[in-house]
């Protein structure tokens, strides 16, 4: 029996698990930095490679390793990236010192960016019905909403009655019981060997990436500025100069001329930006001025997750009666409105405010990010499929990415102008100073995802009920 009869939800499940794993892993780590600052001795910038190590090698190999998968087998592709993915959990989990720590994110990483387009690919060959694949890619989508919301909660319970190297331990009994799954549900492995795929263009990207986030990071330091923005300059040059010769480029520009497939990505980077950021803020804040521990910092953004999950549903269930507008535009909207309530009750000391104010976020969250697939996905020709997902994918890990090296700069930034301090948070920290960087935060995250809400919604002005996909 196949997943395309009446095993195809349980494979879903299936899918889920890996993508769960690879969600979390983003934000796993947003609670154990004060932990791994004492222990492990890091520094800020230390700190900001070990967080970004992760997303910054999955931003630059997802574009690639979606025709990799093409050319050898989703299943396949889908089994190796699991296999690298608990190694690479071991070797985190025994890591004696930071080098070590950021060279297992970067392998998490390329374990993650291997498995992660082969989970769309299956699902997408294991539900063929239009409605019946718009529900199955929500549920994708809220679980990736879930798992990033989750895994400073997963970490901090880690954290309590475990060692540091236990929020990578986890990882290993998931990924072989996800991987003896898929040998007894996945469907056949197809593979198709004329299929090209180009690993220097991906590290092009990567290189990019890289020179943009030093480029945040070392905005203060006229001597660093240079290298970074040359360095950022150099790989975009070099990944557009590579496509321009290729009959079958990762990224062909002209996808992003229908105006349902940007307003997908722009909302896919909007919401992980965001509710990134803040939640690595709000994981800072509430354990280094409010006394917290790693588990209590890490269930406020439970709260958010809880909101978003039935909220992803309802948008994939109802697209096709209220178009895509009211959940994009509007889910946004309502995200931006949450941020605020949130910084209503930073400013004014008031915790249950505040609380208020995550709730509103998750459900804003989970109504635009539930469609935000769909729309990328749906939207793009079958014969740039595979470029859709990669694009689709890499939308939420360069979002995830860049608000790490935003929130995190910015952070530092506005604590060293208001204390007058080195912004080192493993030292005593300046409560005042830090909860007053933390308000302009969430009000900065607030005016980001309005903006958001407005330029989706212009794009989807005419409101588009269906895509591509349903006419073909």
């Amino acid at each position: 029996m196949t997943p395309q009869t009446s095993n195809r939800w349980l494979f879903l499940a299936v899918i889920s698990v890996g993508l769960l794993m690879i969600s979390a892993d983003n934000s796993i780590l947003f609670t154990a930095l004060p932990a791994l600052r004492t222990q492990l001795h890091m520094s800020e910038l230390e700190g900001l490679w070990v967080l970004n190590a992760y997303s910054l090698v999955i931003s630059g190999l997802l574009l690639g390793t979606g025709t990799l998968g093409d050319r050898i087998g989703h299943r396949r592709m889908f089994e190796i990236g699991l296999v690298l993915f608990a190694l690479a959990s071991t070797l985190a989990a025994l890591a004696p010192n930071v080098g070590v720590l950021i060279a297992s994110r970067a392998l998490l990483g390329v374990g993650a960016a291997v498995m992660m387009p082969a989970t769309l690919a299956l699902l997408r060959i294991t539900f063929q019905d239009v409605r019946e694949r718009n529900l199955a890619i929500a549920i994708w989508g809220s679980v990736a909403t879930i798992g990033a919301a989750a895994g400073p909660v997963l970490g901090g319970f880690l954290l309590e009655h475990f060692y540091w190297g236990s929020v990578f331990v986890i990882n290993i009994p998931i990924a072989i019981v996800a991987l003896l799954a898929t040998f007894l549900l996945a469907p056949p492995n197809v593979t198709h060997p004329t299929q090209h795929w180009d690993l220097l263009s991906s590290v092009y990207a990567m290189i990019a990436m890289t020179g943009l986030v030093l480029l945040i990071k070392e905005v203060a330091h006229p001597s660093s500025i240079w290298l970074a923005l040359g360095l950022s300059l150099a790989g975009s040059l070099a990944f557009w100069l590579r496509g321009r010769r290729q009959t079958q480029p990762l990224i062909a520009f002209d996808i992003f001329r229908n105006r349902l497939f940007s307003a997908g990505v722009l909302t896919a980077l909007f919401a992980m930006f965001t509710q990134s950021g803040v939640m690595l803020v709000t994981t800072q804040r509430f354990q280094l001025t409010e006394g917290f521990s790693p588990l209590q910092a890490g269930l406020l953004t439970a709260v958010a997750a809880l909101a978003a999950f039935p909220t992803s549903l309802i948008g994939g269930i109802f697209l096709h009666r209220v178009g895509f507008l009211p959940l994009i535009g509007g889910g946004l909207s309502i995200l931006a409105a949450g941020f605020f309530c949130c910084y209503l009750g930073a400013i004014t000391d008031t915790f249950g405010v505040f609380i208020l104010g995550m709730l509103v976020a998750g459900v804003g969250a989970g109504f635009a990010m539930s469609v935000a697939s769909t729309a990328i996905i749906g939207s793009a020709p079958r014969a740039r499929s595979g470029m859709a997902s990669a694009i689709e994918e890499v939308s939420y890990e360069f979002g995830a990415l860049i608000a790490v090296a935003v929130f995190g700069t910015l952070l530092a930034a506005l604590y060293t102008a208001s204390s007058g301090q080195d912004a080192s948070f493993a030292e005593a920290v300046d409560a005042g100073a830090f909860n007053h960087a933390f308000e302009w935060l969430l009000a900065f995250a607030a005016i980001c995802t309005l903006a958001g809400a407005v330029i989706t919604g212009w794009l989807l002005r005419d409101n588009p009920k269906g895509t591509a996909y349903d006419h073909e």
